[in-house]
């Protein structure tokens, strides 16, 4: 009687978790289907959240050429995507890691080990596009939303397997299988993805999508080799990174030239670090 309850309770939980994936389905600007279960008010809630958090942990710089430089090239990247620069909050941190992100809720940050790595604008102008790339196909909604159908997963096989033996072992397996089998191969398509988007977003700018490729180049060198295997990393290899984006320049090199053509100069000058 307690395993036929199990049971149907496991096939309740399945049936619900279909329904809900069923209405959640997107696409990302890519094309590529999504499972969304967070809204986007409640992601640019947690953006701004976190953006909030992180100025007060880290230190924001208040002026100067850094931020004048930074704020160049996400202005113009936005501007010629018709959107509004000053609807984006800029940030850029005293924090000599490589680093930059951009958040819901419209938020950017630079640490200035990313304008040191960064030796061009449009160096600068590939992570920052990268990143804006991520929010636009709303791989944090998406990331999250795999992150609770792996739970839900792992709850279905709880309730399934309750009083049997090797239950402990098969929830191991599971998690194990969500994280390597699920998770981080979603991580590299989103990495992936918001570097093709990001490709296209500084192109339309005006800036050189071929820094790209020298910009990952130099990532591979400041790795120093250790970086964990592709399939336990969430980023793509450095290897495999530069060939897709050399793979997808045949179709932002037209852009990029008619931005050229049409005068679209964002003239950014990077400060001497």
């Amino acid at each position: 009687m307690i395993k036929t309850l199990h049971v149907k309770t496991a096939h309740f939980f399945i049936f619900s978790f279909i329904v809900l994936c069923l209405s959640a389905c997107a696409s990302s600007p890519t094309g590529r289907s999504q499972l969304i279960l967070v809204s986007d008010a409640q992601m640019d809630q947690m953006g701004r959240d976190a953006f909030a958090d992180m100025k007060q942990s880290e230190t924001p710089q208040k002026s100067g050429r850094n931020i004048t430089y930074v704020r160049c090239i996400a202005d113009a990247i936005l501007r010629s995507d018709n959107r509004d620069p000053n609807a984006w909050e800029v940030q850029v941190f005293d924090n000599q890691t490589p680093n930059a992100f951009a958040l819901p809720g419209k938020k950017i940050g630079v640490h200035v080990g990313m304008i040191k790595l960064a030796k061009t604008a449009d160096q600068l102008a590939a992570v920052i596009g990268h990143e804006i790339g991520h929010v636009d196909a709303r791989h944090g909604a998406e990331r999250a939303s795999l992150s609770m159908t792996s739970q839900l997963a792992q709850q279905v096989t709880a309730v399934a397997l309750n009083g049997q033996a090797y239950q402990g072992e098969a929830l191991a397996a599971l998690g194990l299988g969500a994280q390597y089998g699920l998770l981080l191969p979603f991580s590299r398509t989103h990495e992936s993805e918001a570097d093709t988007i990001g490709l296209y977003l500084m192109a339309k700018a005006g800036f050189n999508p071929n820094e790209a490729v020298t910009l990952w180049q130099t990532m591979k060198q400041a790795s120093g080799g250790k970086a964990p295997p592709e399939f336990m990393s969430t980023h793509p290899s450095n290897d495999t990174r530069i060939k897709d984006i050399r793979a997808d320049l045949s179709q932002v090199m037209p852009i990029y030239r008619k931005a050229k053509t049409n005068a679209k100069n964002p003239g950014c000058k990077r400060p001497n670090l």
